[in-house]
């Protein structure tokens, strides 16, 4: 595969700082002269997550995942190195010049991924110049002045339109150069034998003829990933009562998994992050007309409910969530559903109700921006909503119907994993249908808080760490010129071959890091492995003593003196072995002689830093 040369990957390093690149993604805040955050890689309620600016580096202490600017790139993005040094590259207009070798999967994994993110970046813009320019989509222009969308807004999220035809699209791409199997990854072209929400993975010989354009006839909405790039699309019909679905999103891609997504984020992050509460409604022109009205903290998700990874990912940037879905009873259903995974991400959850027969579009377009943040400041807490609306509907003179009452909400309130909220919650159902606190409280199941998969739990597990003695050899020469300077000068590698665990003391000696420098730091740590690299990272972010050097000698001798009391051993060892020659005595003795004398000039050791054998 092709190589990124090692100055150009330090010079990447050097225009990327660490804390913007991450600030961009979700917020940090100072601790000290570091930053920190609640981990996006697991999940804390306590931040462990640390950004070091001096450094350059990150390291979460909960998980163990760290490194440099790339690692964090490749493990946020799930891309590859190559890729992360690319995105960084163009982020700060460095041009890359690759060193070509043979082609291998890492390659070509790339190779795909930009290949799909350019078809569906040229796709989004012929969508858009059907909506604007074409005489097809004149009804589309129409449905968009009805809904208060002028030109303006519509340029500025890339909406456009999907003509009515079968092939127009397919035709248009093939004519551009993308082959059918790069359509029907993309998902935006299908054949009749998919299922639906899937991309069919036999397309070596699938012939165009036999393929079709997915999105036909409807208003485009681009959907970006949390850096703005195009992933994926929902098409929405221009007549709700025609044949089809009203909404008709990508099936799930090499780029797009809807599940994780939320749609209008890389616009709204930054008002998320200054409110510290997201607004959330059901549909793109819901979120739209927010949006450009001013009330700018809105999300949606890519469907009617929260998974538990959109509330993930939403929970980086906010601790308060306001649902502002329709007053029907979908959306009521969808406040519902959303409920558990936002209580599983420690989110508090607040309902604002909207009138019959409104949806946010159209009550701010009626209303205006004003009174809209009133009925979002008004919004009642989930459980206050909640409990009103379930108890209206039951009849709580009958025991029996008020004891299952009773018990579904208990298994609701299980969700909740903060104690206080807990506690609270229960006491206002408990007053509501009349039983004692206790009694309630009895009711609600014993949950185990949901953990990730076990592979992703296992994901950053740090390298075992080495012994405490090149542990610290480690570090000093991670951090301190003067110590790498000193161990270069001894016998290291004659050392460190007899001394079991150096490895990675190894190569950062044979590296040409420079202590002093974050970027060449960085550029090193870029070729460990992920789990050398948490270790690492982690070491960085330690304190040096002000003697590296006296204390990185005194280490050093001790590893010197084990490396020669094991070859003593070994030569008297040697000795006792029967049948030897008179030469191969002679030289064994020899051998020893000089150990000793070696052994016996060393400087004499503090017991800190004397080593067993």
């Amino acid at each position: 595969m092709p190589s990124i040369p090692a100055e150009t990957i330090e010079q990447i390093a050097a225009a990327n700082d660490v804390v913007e690149v991450i600030g961009g993604y979700f917020p940090l805040k100072r601790a000290g002269t570091n930053f920190k955050a609640l981990c996006p890689f697991h999940q804390e309620k306590t931040p462990s997550f640390t950004v070091s600016p001096q450094r350059q580096t990150f390291h979460c202490f909960g998980c163990g995942v760290g490194g440099s600017v790339f690692r964090f790139v490749m493990e946020y993005e799930h891309i590859d190195f190559p890729a992360a040094v690319r995105k960084l590259a163009a982020r700060v207009n460095i041009p890359i010049v690759e060193e070509r070798g043979a082609s291998g999967d890492e390659d070509r994994q790339h190779e795909a991924r930009r290949t799909l993110l350019r078809l569906h970046a040229e796709a989004a813009e012929w969508f858009q110049k059907n909506l604007l320019k074409e005489q097809f989509a004149a009804s589309a222009r129409e449905y968009l002045k009805k809904r208060g969308i002028p030109v303006g807004i519509a340029k500025n999220w890339q909406l456009g339109y999907a003509p009515d035809e079968w092939n127009a699209f397919g035709s248009w791409a093939r004519g551009h150069g993308y082959e059918t199997r790069i359509l029907l990854a993309s998902g935006l072209v299908k054949t009749k034998d998919d299922e639906e929400g899937v991309v069919s993975r036999q397309t070596s010989n699938i012939d165009h003829q036999t393929s079709y354009d997915r999105f036909r006839g409807r208003l485009m909405f681009p959907i970006c990933n949390d850096v703005g790039e195009v992933i994926a699309f929902s098409g929405r019909l221009l007549q709700d009562d025609k044949e089809g679905a009203k909404y008709l999103n990508s099936p799930e891609t090499p780029l797009f998994r809807k599940g994780k997504v939320l749609f209008g984020l890389h616009k709204t992050k930054r008002a998320l992050i200054d409110a510290n509460c997201a607004i959330v409604c059901e549909g793109q022109i819901d979120l739209i007309s927010l949006f450009e009205a001013g009330i700018k903290n809105v999300v949606a998700p890519q469907g009617t409910a929260f998974t538990e990874n959109q509330a993930r990912v939403l929970k980086r940037y906010v601790n308060e969530v306001v649902l502002c879905f329709d007053a029907d009873a979908a959306g009521q259903k969808a406040a519902e559903r959303s409920l558990d995974a936002l209580l599983q991400n420690d989110l508090i959850v607040r309902v604002a109700e909207m009138p019959p027969g409104q949806d946010p579009d159209s009550l701010i377009r009626r209303d205006g921006k004003e009174e809209f943040e009133k009925r979002i400041a008004g919004a009642r807490n989930f459980f206050d909503y909640w409990i009103e609306r379930e108890v209206a509907i039951v009849d709580l003179s009958s025991l029996g119907a008020k004891m299952e009452l009773a018990r579904k909400l208990a298994d609701t309130v299980s969700r909740v994993h903060d104690s206080l909220m807990k506690s609270e919650v229960s006491n206002k159902i408990s007053a509501r249908l009349g039983i004692p606190t206790a009694e309630f409280e009895r009711l609600v199941p014993k949950q185990s808080r949901s953990r990730l998969p076990e592979e992703e739990s296992r994901r950053f597990e740090a390298a075992p760490a080495p012994r405490h003695d090149i542990a610290m050899l480690c570090l000093l020469a991670l951090r301190d010129e003067g110590t790498r300077e000193f161990l270069r000068q001894q016998k290291w590698r004659e050392v460190l071959a007899q001394t079991p665990g150096t490895e990675l003391l190894v190569r950062i000696l044979e590296s040409e890091l420079r202590p002093d420098d974050a970027a060449s730091l960085n550029a090193f740590m870029a070729t460990l492995s992920p789990a050398e690299e948490g270790l690492v990272s982690s070491w960085v972010l330690q304190k040096v003593p002000g003697n590296a050097t006296v204390v990185a000698e005194q280490w050093w001798m001790g590893l010197r003196q084990a490396a020669l009391r094991r070859q003593l051993r070994v030569a008297e060892s040697r000795m006792k072995l029967p049948g030897l020659s008179t030469g191969e005595v002679v030289n064994l003795q020899k051998q020893i002689l000089d150990l000793q004398k070696e052994l016996n000039e060393l400087p004499k050791l503090s017991s800190a830093t004397k080593i067993d054998n």
